[in-house]
């Protein structure tokens, strides 16, 4: 028995600063001269998308808890504080970079290859007249001056927005006054040259250059940029609210005056003005960030949108999936099949953004909405696309005389508004809308269809990674199983009327649900190759996943690791375990792949000493996912599905070009290719398998290279092969398992 106390904080990393190291991978793509300019810009603008809701999210709830006073400690043995300290840190540097890619790499070179990023000084008089005309009549009149003064009160200043400081006076012997002035959300933040094809001006240069249009007759002696970023962690007690719409009405508005957790501003601005914000921002000098550049790169996102295919990566077309795009003798791309006759035929996996989500997801709701012979559709909503064709099929199905069911989770957090307008909708249509189970998240991507055939009604499942939104399945990678098995179909009617009952079910024939059945299982895999491990047998984990860092699940893997299992762990975001540790974790291996599309699919792999497991579904391996919330996740036992699910982590675990490899210490390493070596792009070379399988009209919708399959470590059954037998006891367990 080891000796060694595997729940010891130094076995532990940090929750947040592991989240802060998966966005210095996302900052990493925007600094790397290999991807074309326009894709540098792109992450530039995820970088900061994503920190800001890193510091609405993580950092609010940080500074919620040292405000009450809260010195426990995390795992790692960290409390809310320490954490707080070391985040603001960790992040100040990076943002650095970020700006400093800016303005000595992409901006030049940008300007380089014809898109220009102009002053005010540097236009022509012409121009400058012509701008000053478009700001009188399209800027000025958006605009709106709040001065701070005795009679004026501090304004208020809401989330995310970006505004200029202005110190300004009448006369020189007058005290200065300040003023904040909101630049315009609905507009757009780089601003046409006239007589120009990609020249720009930033908007709030633009105000600034005719503030005399705006404060007449005033000495403007600064004007400075800054953002404001809120809280978003209001709570509120499910258990006691009347009302789930009514709460969710209430969070949103407090979310808007919610405390302040850091404030940017530009690195020139003067003490006065940070000084006003600071006193009535109640912020202290630990939650100012002084920025060079631009403050706010989110809005790059503007400039990927010029045509110039030159300066981006080479654009994709998600395709159709041959088993459901196929007909006898025609392209697959023209004409659709029964979508239920092949689904019944055999299970299909579909793999986003590859294979197009309307025309497989979307397809199968759109095809039981005006199928004559289908009784029933359900469906769970996590996140959807603000003019859902999913919910547009839910409404169709309702119309056309189905039974239909929706659960629409009204706390997804930034969604809350979006989900409680297609609640409206929804309940308008005349269709049962449940809102989710008290005191928990229903986080399950599944949907139902239940239809009357020859043989006796059949239910048709969807159990998926990713939500049912058309638009960001064209950028997520997500994978998902439609099955007619009757055991899921069973499993999910219990999980769907759940939602609408007083309980949740914990009796499940397939299905591994949370927060009642999951972890228990997920545990006893683990555990189940420790023991093969001990025994000599073939003991192998492969994980892909999103996050990892529930304590328990840390600790089980460090067991298996302990007991000789080989385990890789595919792992995009946030990881608490330390691999490489002698004699505790040198048999794991943590990667993360960060590419054109987010990783976001979640698939289990268990070797079983010879005959393996499989799983995916919605769930990853951290403890909001296993305990607070309703999630789902499915057997995989189609052989066909389990090749590609193999192939998938094969052609992960071999890229050398956005695969990262984590250090004991937390840190990252990203794998480059030797000289010899080919590049090897996994979410490119899955593109053009998919791509080969469509035109090749492959049943399982991508072709395969078998020499991958053959040079990692995922053990496939084997014929003439023999291992040591398992006792008694263990073929109990393992019988336990099926």
């Amino acid at each position: 028995m080891s000796s060694i106390d595997i729940t010891d904080e130094k076995y532990f990393l940090n929750r947040e600063l592991s989240e802060l190291a998966f966005q210095q991978r996302v900052l990493s793509e925007g600094l790397d001269s290999r991807n074309p300019l326009l894709e540098r810009a792109r992450f530039l603008a995820f970088f900061t998308k994503n920190t800001d809701e890193f510091f609405m999210k993580r950092v609010g709830g940080l500074k919620q808890q040292i405000e009450a006073g809260v010195t426990e400690t995390t795992p790692d043995g960290q409390t809310p504080r320490e954490q707080w300290i070391d985040i603001l840190d960790t992040a100040r540097p990076l943002f650095r970079e970020q700006a400093a890619c800016w303005e000595n790499e992409l901006k030049p070179q940008l300007a380089d290859e014809g898109i220009h990023i102009q002053t005010h000084d540097e236009l022509t008089e012409s121009q400058q007249t012509r701008l000053r005309d478009y700001f009188e009549e399209s800027v000025l009149p958006t605009l709106t001056p709040l001065a701070f003064d005795p009679a004026h009160p501090f304004p208020f200043i809401s989330n995310l927005s970006l505004s200029l400081a202005v110190l300004s006076r009448e006369t020189s012997d007058e005290e200065l006054t300040f003023t904040r002035i909101k630049i315009p959300q609905n507009q757009p933040r780089f601003v046409d040259i006239p007589d120009t094809e990609h020249d720009y001006i930033l908007i709030e240069d633009l105000i600034e250059a005719n503030l005399d249009l705006l404060l007449p007759n005033l000495d403007i002696v600064d004007v400075s940029k800054f953002k404001v970023t809120r809280n978003a962690e209001v709570r509120r007690d499910e258990e006691v609210a009347e009302d789930l719409i009514n709460m969710i009405e209430e969070v949103l508005e407090q979310r808007r005056f919610a405390t302040v957790v850091r404030v940017e501003v530009a690195a020139d601005m003067p003490k006065q003005s940070v000084s006003v914000l600071k006193e009535q921002l109640d912020v202290n000098d630990a939650e100012i960030f002084y920025r060079q550049g631009p403050i706010d790169f989110r809005s790059l996102f503007e400039l990927t949108e010029i045509n110039r295919p030159d300066l981006k990566t080479p654009s994709w077309t998600p395709q159709p999936h041959p088993r459901i795009m196929r007909g006898p003798g025609v392209d697959p791309r023209d004409e659709p099949t029964d979508i239920f006759t092949e689904i019944k035929q055999d299970d299909i996996l579909v793999h986003h953004p590859y294979h197009s989500f309307d025309g497989t997801v979307h397809h199968f709701l759109e095809a039981a909405a005006h199928d004559p012979n289908v009784l029933a559709v359900k469906a769970a909503i996590y996140r959807t696309a603000s003019d859902s064709k999913i919910i547009q099929s839910l409404i169709d199905a309702a119309d056309n005389g189905k039974q239909v069911a929706v659960m629409v989770e009204l706390k997804a957090r930034f969604d809350e508004q979006n989900n409680l307008e297609w609640v409206r909708r929804l309940e308008e249509e005349g269709i049962h809308v449940a809102y989710g189970t008290v005191g928990l998240k229903t986080h399950t991507k599944t949907a139902l269809v239940v239809r009357e055939e020859e043989d006796g009604v059949q239910l048709y499942s969807h159990v998926g990674t990713g939500n049912y939104h058309s638009e960001t399945a064209k950028g997520y990678v997500d994978v998902g199983v439609l099955t007619s098995n009757h055991d899921v179909g069973q499993d999910l009617t219990k999980v769907f009327n759940s939602f609408t009952g007083p309980t949740l079910s914990d009796q499940f024939r397939k299905l591994l649900i949370a927060p009642v059945t999951m972890r228990e299982r997920f545990v006893r895999c683990i555990r189940r190759e420790a023991e093969h491990a001990r025994a000599g047998r073939p003991a192998r984990i492969v994980v892909k996943i999103n996050g990892l860092e529930d304590p328990d699940i840390v600790a089980e893997l460090y067991q298996a690791s302990m007991a000789g299992v080989d385990i890789d762990l595919i792992v995009r975001d946030i990881c608490r375990l330390r691999p490489g540790i002698e004699d505790v974790s040198n048999n794991i291996t943590v990667h993360s792949v960060v590419g054109r599309f987010l990783e976001h699919s979640r698939i289990f792999y268990f070797e079983n000493g010879g005959d393996p497991t499989w799983y995916t579904g919605s769930a990853d391996w951290m403890t909001r996912n296993l305990d607070n919330r309703v999630e789902a996740v499915t057997p995989v036992d189609a052989p066909h599905i389990r090749r590609q699910l193999r192939y998938i982590l094969a052609v992960t675990l071999t890229d050398n070009r956005r695969r990262w490899v984590m250090n004991s210490d937390g840190t990252y390493d990203q794998i480059t290719p030797s000289p010899e070596e080919a590049v090897r792009d996994a979410q490119t070379i899955l593109m053009n398998a998919t791509k080969d399988g469509v035109e090749s009209g492959s049943e399982l919708g991508m072709s395969i290279e078998e020499d991958i399959l053959d040079r990692t470590l995922l053990i496939e059954p084997q014929d003439n092969v023999s291992y040591p037998e398992q006792t008694a006891s263990e073929q109990v367990n393992a019988a336990e398992q099926d």
